[in-house]
């Protein structure tokens, strides 16, 4: 008897489907003891190798299938379960927990490494993903920016929307359709900053807290060209009434700018040509890093120093370009808007 005989597509071994191929539950205990088998939810287990091998997103998924198998059948993942289920990868999150939802309006708890919530959903919020019940896109971005703190429900969402799973239109009917639910107002907040052309989790997260310390909202991911109409780059911010250009981590633009295959050297070279291109077209040039996020103050010192900075010379020349994120433009496809200083 193998792991294949009895695994599923989805990896998990049903005790039901092992008896159908006459392991008995003696063997699937000596395999339990044994380490070839590990038991996620009361008659669900999955091969040791394929979970030792999975990260901690996909550990989850595994988990959270194997949970919602032994559920009530009306029952669905939701909140961050359901965002690892639809392909997210939200930042800070925990995934302790396997979070389910029933559609009644009490009786939520926690037990035992799983959050049933107590919710009111249609049929129409629940999606099928891969053969499990899961709330919809939409549904499960609006939860979790009810639930959780500011800067990570504005980073899922960006996500979402990112991958295309769900636009922007369809996230505020979510809101809309949540009534008087004590997290709305909440959740309307995370989803007024969100936006589908930040590229990671960090500019999310630099939004955010742009957000928080009170500072102008930025474009994202803008195309900036000279005055002459020469493309310079992708920039990751733009403030444009205050001629500052916001880059996050401060590390090269491998992907964006094309200059991943070139040598270390080069490519510091590029991208000093690339920075000296928008400070030559007027541009004050703002980096930070992960660290500066994590500390309390540091990116918006460091942006309002710029603001100043900015205010002090002659201002930018040239246009610049929004759309959605793709790769670099350098023609006229995307909506152009001249510098007015």
């Amino acid at each position: 008897m193998t792991d294949a005989v009895v695994m599923g597509a989805d990896a998990l071994i049903h005790r039901r489907d092992a008896h159908e191929r006459g392991v008995t539950d003696a063997e699937i205990r000596r395999l339990v003891a044994t380490r070839r088998w590990i038991r996620l939810a009361s008659g669900v287990y999955v091969p040791c190798e394929a979970y030792d091998a999975a990260d901690e997103y996909r550990r989850h998924e595994l988990r959270a299938r194997a949970v919602l198998a032994t559920a009530s059948p009306d029952a669905v993942l939701s909140h961050v379960s359901a965002a690892v289920l639809h392909g997210l990868r939200p930042w800070n999150i925990p995934l302790d927990d396997v979070h389910i939802a029933r559609n009644r309006p009490t009786g939520g708890r926690r037990r035992d490494g799983r959050v049933l919530h107590s919710a009111s959903f249609r049929e129409v919020d629940v999606a099928d993903v891969g053969g499990t019940r899961v709330l919809s896109p939409a549904k499960t971005v609006t939860d979790l920016a009810a639930t959780v703190p500011f800067d990570r429900a504005v980073a899922v969402g960006d996500q979402a929307l990112r991958n295309g799973l769900v636009d922007l239109d369809e996230v505020r009917r979510a809101v809309d359709d949540m009534g008087s639910h004590p997290g709305r107002a909440r959740a309307a907040r995370a989803v007024r900053f969100m936006c589908e052309r930040s590229d990671s989790v960090g500019e999310s997260l630099s939004r955010a807290r742009m957000v928080g310390e009170q500072l102008p909202v930025p474009l994202t991911q803008v195309d900036v060209f000279d005055e002459e109409g020469r493309w310079l780059a992708r920039v990751d911010f733009l403030f444009p009434e205050h001629g500052v250009v916001g880059e996050f981590d401060g590390r090269i633009k491998y992907r964006r700018d094309g200059v991943a295959t070139d040598d270390a050297e080069n490519v510091v070279y590029r991208e000093k040509l690339r920075e000296d291109g928008l400070r030559h077209a007027g541009w004050v040039v703002v980096r930070w890093t992960w660290s500066d996020l994590s500390t309390p103050g540091v990116l918006a010192a460091r942006l309002r120093g710029g603001f100043e900075l900015a205010a002090r010379g002659p201002g930018p020349v040239g246009r610049f370009t929004t759309g959605k994120l793709t790769d670099p433009v350098r023609g006229s496809q995307h909506r152009q808007q001249p510098l007015a200083l």
